[in-house]
């Protein structure tokens, strides 16, 4: 009697758990990569401008690049009260800085004036948050300067930050934030960073990761990782603007966050705890694996022994 050995019946089950795990693997590479980047590469140290009595004006150790933009964004022109301390203590001590204040009639103009291109996807936004984050890309992009949020208030002149060509801040706990930006015009990452936006354009079901996939921070984080990828000159590098140390701070972190919803609260807890979540994730991965082998054992094992003993090979 012929002998056969019959195919294990967990291959099946074992190639799709695999196919799986390498497909989640490639599409959230640049995510997985984040959590083990420091991030200190460029890293920009505080420095205290100098002022010189005889002109009058604020000086560092290198040239100025970036112009003496500020840029910050809010729905309209009446900028509430709890944003007006922060927002004050920015232009007072920049009062030879232009001021531009984006609100949402300006940003749609701007858009539709400069970039008509961009349009559709900007008006498409499920939420007026993923506008104000779009136009701070396409704004530095066009006119350079800084960016500041409304709830980050200025306790030191800018002016160290001018001199690097282009630099984001640190998020905590890992990648970069779109809170304060600085480049000059055109700068090679913030137009990738704005060319890439139609791409990220995807709608999660959830808010806060709708909004930070989308156009926020990690939106953000994912296209620096890509563009550090890239043989960048001294020129277009990224700089990275490292939490402050206590008493050599450029900004006040007031912590505004107003459009964050109920869902941001899981979200947080989820990426404080994500080695927890990392291993109950491999355990339901490993018991869906062994569930379909019990399956695929259960129904696929009897009819091809089945079939080798009708055809005589048992």
């Amino acid at each position: 009697m012929a002998v056969h050995t019959l195919r294990k019946p967990w291959a099946v089950p074992l190639v799709v758990l695999g196919l799986i795990v390498f497909i989640g693997i490639v599409i959230t590479f640049d995510y997985i990569v984040l959590l083990f980047d420091p991030a200190t590469d460029n890293a920009i140290d505080f420095e205290v401008p100098s002022f010189d009595k005889a002109t009058g004006k604020y000086s560092t150790s290198n040239p100025q690049l970036i112009p003496k933009i500020l840029h910050q964004t809010w729905k309209n022109e009446t900028v509430p009260e709890q944003w007006k301390t922060a927002q004050a203590s920015c232009l007072d001590l920049h009062p030879d800085f232009e001021y531009k204040l984006w609100t949402d009639a300006s940003s749609r103009d701007f858009i539709e004036q400069e970039y008509p291109w961009f349009l559709e996807t900007f008006d498409s936004y499920p939420f007026p948050i993923m506008r104000a984050d779009a136009i701070r890309y396409f704004v530095l992009n066009h006119f350079g300067g800084i960016y500041i949020d409304l709830d980050e208030g200025c306790v030191s002149r800018l002016d160290p930050l001018l001199t690097y060509p282009a630099w984001v801040r640190k998020a905590d706990p890992t990648g970069i934030s779109n809170s304060v930006m600085g480049s000059t015009p055109h700068h090679p990452f913030f137009m990738r960073v704005m060319l890439e936006l139609k791409n990220y354009d995807f709608q999660w079901g959830v808010p806060y990761i709708t909004v930070m996939y989308a156009t926020g921070p990690l939106f953000l984080s994912v296209i620096w990782k890509q563009f550090k990828r890239w043989a960048v000159t001294d020129s277009e590098q990224l700089w990275i603007l490292m939490p402050a140390e206590p008493g050599a701070s450029y900004f006040n972190d007031l912590h505004g966050s107003s459009w964050h919803e109920d869902d941001a609260k899981w979200i947080k807890y989820l990426g404080l705890h994500w080695l927890f979540f990392t291993i109950i994730g491999f355990m339901i991965a490993a018991v869906f694996g062994f569930t379909s082998y019990l399956v695929m054992r259960r129904i696929y094992y009897p009819r091809v022994a089945m079939k080798y003993k009708y055809l005589g090979q048992e």
